[in-house]
């Protein structure tokens, strides 16, 4: 076992049982000094101690070794770049400080931050007029997305359970829809059919548990309904394992609930049809080549990109990558976040990022550097993605991905290859969005920040009209 440390925690489970450092030691059978050493980091937790203190006070070890500083000091950071704290943000040796010797105020300001953030985010959407209560209460979309990045969108056990299925269910590529639909049938009883649009209007698939019956439509292409059937498979075969990690994720009311059994089951599809090791060896075959990826594995563009973000497995990890799916007028419909990178968290509203850009040009991917006001700096790729047209009205429903990594891992990816990488303009400045950047004389400024004045001479027109 690598050195591990434990201060915070071993002092806040101290607290718990409302003991003394002597009184703890006595029960690790260790001395009172050593237990003192071990609250402050100047020890690292041996597997003794650590089975020690398992059995003394009934926790599991695994708890008391997760490391969750990585992303709580990725949390802080971010925080303490709002314009609201001014312009002298502490460094990361006191964000580390304040993380080793005090996390439980750290989380609790985090909490709070969130909090503000929330609310401020519902006044700019709809007004001052909601209730305090409303205002201060996450969407369950938000705390999904949450529970995933505390898990760095990587879960072992659906993991797993896609692996198992994979050996009792081998199957090629081209025979993947052929097999899943006879597992169902075979295994589970459930017949799948293909029903035209007549009968499904517009909806894409029905599970039918009533009936043992599996019904797509046929406006699904072919990667969608194999994508599909691996999904109910997960309903399925993994009801215990949906609803165990269902349980962990904090979110409270069905509907959240509900989506967060979707997505999980959608990860479980994903990791059955791309298995995460020969996934990741053609990830870094290809450099990342979303296109030869998705033709090797034969699925689509977007469950690739989706992929792409959970390859964080300690002993085999992959670029981490955030994913962000957004709708022609920048409504986020789907995100997923590994890095720290704010966009995913608060949405794709600023006009200099390109994957707005990319509804201009339909399928082909656009390779963009960018910097966010506190210097952080990135590498996206953005390209649009057709969902099933069935009707007239159902035309041009096209949305945008976008994928994106921090700059030290550029490199790594075949779209950056033709760029030099050491060139400081090759960055776009960009935003989380108008009502919270600093920027000053952006050409597409579309609203006042909040928390600064832009300065305005009568006599000088500048790029926009909030600032001369």
């Amino acid at each position: 076992m690598s050195k591990t440390f434990v201060g915070p925690r071993l002092r806040q489970l101290r607290r718990q049982h409302k003991q003394t450092q002597a009184q703890m030691a006595k029960a690790l059978g260790v001395s009172a000094g050593y237990v003192n050493l071990l609250e402050n980091n100047q020890r690292s937790l041996s597997v003794q101690v650590l089975m020690a203190l398992s059995d003394a006070y009934k926790v599991d070890w695994r708890d008391l070794i997760k490391d969750e500083s990585s992303t709580r000091l990725t949390d802080l950071r971010a925080a303490m770049q709002d314009p609201i704290f001014g312009e002298t943000p502490p460094d990361l040796q006191e964000l580390r400080a304040a993380i080793d010797h005090a996390p439980q105020l750290v989380d609790h300001f985090l909490q709070l931050y969130r909090s503000h953030r929330t609310a401020l985010d519902k006044i700019m959407r709809q007004g001052t007029d909601s209730a305090p209560e409303n205002l201060l209460a996450s969407s369950p979309e938000a705390v999904i997305h949450d529970f995933f990045r505390d898990h760095k969108n990587h879960f072992p056990e659906l993991e797993n359970a896609a692996a198992r299925l994979r050996v009792e269910t081998p199957f090629d590529v081209d025979d993947a829809y052929f097999i899943l639909k006879n597992r169902l049938r075979d295994t589970n009883g459930v017949i799948v059919r293909t029903c035209s649009l007549d009968d499904m209007g517009d909806t894409l698939r029905v599970y039918d548990r009533e009936n043992s019956e599996l019904r797509l439509s046929e406006a699904l292409d072919h990667q969608n309904r194999v994508f599909q059937l691996a999904h109910v498979i997960c309903l399925i075969e993994q009801e215990a394992l949906l609803e165990s990690i269902k349980a962990d994720s904090g979110v409270a009311s069905e509907t959240g609930l509900a989506r967060c059994k979707v997505e999980l089951a959608n990860y479980f599809a994903s990791a059955v049809l791309m298995p995460y090791s020969p996934f990741l060896r053609a990830a870094e075959r290809t450099r990342y080549d979303v296109d030869r990826i998705a033709a090797e594995f034969g699925v689509s563009f977007e469950q690739v990109c989706h992929r792409l973000t959970t390859l964080q497995r300690e002993d085999e990890t992959g670029v981490p990558f955030f994913f962000l799916r957004v709708d022609k007028a920048g409504n986020v419909t789907k995100r997923f976040n590994s890095t720290s990178f704010q966009l995913a968290e608060y949405g794709g509203s600023c006009p200099v990022w390109n994957i707005h850009t990319s509804f201009r040009n339909p399928g082909v991917i656009i390779p963009q550097f960018v910097e966010l006001p506190d210097g952080e700096r990135f590498f996206t790729i953005s390209r649009t993605t057709d969902r099933p047209v069935f009707s007239r009205e159902t035309q041009d429903r096209r949305l945008a991905l976008a994928l994106g990594c921090e700059m030290r891992h550029a490199e790594r990816l075949a779209y950056a290859a033709s760029f030099n990488l050491d060139d400081d303009g090759l960055f776009s400045p960009i935003g989380i969005n108008c009502h919270l950047c600093p920027r000053q004389a952006c050409s597409q400024r579309a609203h006042q920040p909040l928390f600064i004045d832009l300065p305005i001479d009568t006599s000088r027109r500048g790029n926009t009209r909030y600032e001369s």
